[in-house]
């Protein structure tokens, strides 16, 4: 009735003034308060009070806010478009009006897909650009910023370095610039190098909120030595995800997000930072930041102390490097160098180092990260209630040279310096019968880093804890990525195995339970958990290209390896 043309001419159109008496030559049209509340003895009883509601809300609202057109970055007045979209109801599309957070410290106004009706905040600052003297020191709080701040471009990221991570250049990388002005946070969807969190979104059935963190990576994050000890913060990178994890239990909440419901998940060496943050303040971190864990590619390589052999020589080849190394205070020589020339010599380092492993990593400071990591995990006490891990079945392969000539041997020894002759000679009964002497190495390279470092934390959660095992060949390290971010085209494309292989990762993060299923498609069977049967879950594909997917026990041999690799963790530096 509200919309009958011959009543209402126009009715689309936003004309309130169509009910005031302009002139006698133009009678006010019909009130529609007279139908809206119906008729006879159905009338609403409530009409008189929802009438003198409405007006009291309007009178509030007029005398205590002030009601203007949001502004750009520049100042100028955002008019938006008075289009609407069709349904049940009548309503502006999602993209008409951007949506605007205020977080106190600053407003930013992100983007909305009226397509996937998923909405994303590409830039949010949660720290100050750690530059200057903030080189090498803690975060600190963002600066305050006036005015409407935009969210809907990618934001610098955080200088990079050749890594172990090279096999996911297959899943593309961002076009934008790399700036030590990178201490950024992606609210539900964007992209960390090369993940899309619109996958996760659209996978879970939009029952999760994503949120990326950036923070400082190589020499920038993870420096080491007695003077960064001394005049400023070791694990520098480890303290920016802390602090972002911080934020995110301050504003979650202002997203829509639950504060006591957080999932931490990473890959790679994001695996590794995760489990950091499981052994971090000796696993008690206080207050809980998170409750549930899960790790793709667990990384653990050497730990050492801050001020051990191999720090400080890092430590000092970037002083030379830098030429400050006739400076009485090397530290505030390196925090006035320039970012350029620290960066090249940040990517010289590491290109120069033994293959597949990386050269600035965490170590162990005595505050964030107390003791090796091995042994904090040995005593059981993480900081989370329940843990998933999925490894792929040759995490080793892409991180071994080729053209190895050495025995395994040799290679352990040439990978973990510090260990013993002796110690080293014990890894040719464990791997001489499983191929050349490039596969052995490969095994050797995937278990102690990857693999076992996996066993350990589900040995020490046990109960809490369950496993994934991902085998679609040739199933190499970094793999399993394109199958939880699917825009990505994963080889084996099949609808199947998709939803089998992200389900239990999503349920895991939405309900702490990997068997919680949301989508009555999935194939996989009832994960049990590791402990004490050491059950995992195999996922591939038949020769045929059926997807597979059932539970096993562990390997015996695996894990009496990894048992000689934790037995000499104290000279591995893990």
């Amino acid at each position: 009735m509200t919309r009958d043309p011959t009543t209402y001419p126009d009715p689309d159109r936003f004309l309130p003034e169509r009910f005031l008496q302009v002139d006698a030559d133009t009678p006010a049209q019909f009130d529609p308060m007279k139908l809206i509340f119906g008729f006879g003895r159905r009338i609403c009883p409530g009409r008189t009070f929802a009438d003198s509601y409405l007006w009291l809300t309007a009178a509030h609202l007029l005398a205590t806010m002030v009601v203007c057109k949001a502004r750009n970055a520049a100042g100028e007045e955002i008019t938006p478009a008075a289009d609407f979209a069709d349904g049940f109801v009548s309503r502006p599309p999602s993209t008409a009006f951007p949506p605007t957070v205020d977080l106190g410290y600053a407003q930013y106004q992100g983007v909305a897909d009226s397509t996937t009706n998923i909405t994303s905040f590409l830039g949010i600052r949660y720290a100050s650009p750690p530059v200057g003297n903030l080189r090498w020191a803690e975060p600190q709080p963002p600066p305050t910023l006036s005015g409407v701040q935009q969210a809907k471009e990618q934001p610098n990221e955080c200088y990079q370095g050749v890594s172990i991570d090279i096999v996911t250049d297959s899943l593309g990388k961002r076009a934008v610039s790399e700036s030590e002005d990178c201490l950024f946070l992606k609210y539900v969807v964007g992209s960390a190098s090369m993940f899309n969190g619109a996958d996760l979104i659209m996978h879970s059935d939009r029952g999760l909120i994503v949120v990326i963190i950036q923070y400082r990576l190589g020499l920038f994050g993870f420096l080491a030595g007695k003077a960064i000890k001394a005049g400023g913060a070791l694990n520098a990178g480890l303290l920016d995800q802390n602090y972002a994890l911080q934020w995110v239990q301050s504003h979650i909440s202002t997203f829509g997000g639950d504060p006591s419901k957080v999932t931490i998940w990473g890959e790679s060496a994001g695996a590794g930072s995760v489990l950091q943050h499981l052994v971090a303040h000796g696993g008690n971190t206080q207050p809980p930041l998170f409750r549930a864990a899960m790790t793709s590619s667990t990384f653990l390589p050497s730990q050492y102390n801050y001020n051990d052999r191999i720090p400080e020589l890092l430590y000092n080849d970037i002083v030379a490097g830098a030429e400050c190394g006739s400076s009485s205070d090397t530290l505030s020589c390196l925090r006035a160098a320039n970012v350029n020339r620290l960066q090249t010599l940040n990517l010289n380092i590491i290109s120069k180092a033994f293959y597949g492993t990386t050269v600035f990593v965490p170590v162990v400071d005595g505050t964030f990260i107390i003791e090796r990591p091995t042994v904090t995990i040995a005593r059981g006490r993480l900081n989370t209630e329940v843990f998933l891990a999925v490894t792929n079945v040759h995490e080793g392969n892409i991180l071994v040279n080729k053209s190895l000539t050495m025995n395994v041997s040799d290679y352990v020894s040439t990978l973990f310096p510090d260990v013993e002759p002796w110690q080293a000679a014990l890894t040719t009964p464990l791997y001489q019968d499983l191929g050349t002497n490039v596969e052995q190495a490969s095994y050797a390279m995937g278990e102690s880093i990857f693999v076992c470092p996996t066993y350990y934390l589900l040995h020490a959660l046990g109960t809490k804890a369950w496993k994934g095992e991902f085998a679609i060949p040739p199933a190499f390290h970094g793999m399993d990525l394109a199958y939880y971010f699917t825009s990505h085209s994963p080889a084996y494309d099949n609808s199947e195995f998709i939803t089998a292989f992200s389900n239990g990762f999503l349920a895991t993060a939405i309900s702490m339970d990997p068997n919680a299923k949301y989508n009555s498609s999935n194939i996989t069977p009832n994960w049990n958990v590791w402990a004490p049967g050491h059950t995992e879950m195999m996922f591939n594909k038949t020769e045929g290209g059926a997807p597979i997917v059932y539970p096993y026990s562990t390997d015996d041999a695996l894990l009496e390896r990894c048992q000689y690799w934790l037995s000499i963790s104290a000279n591995t530096a893990q």
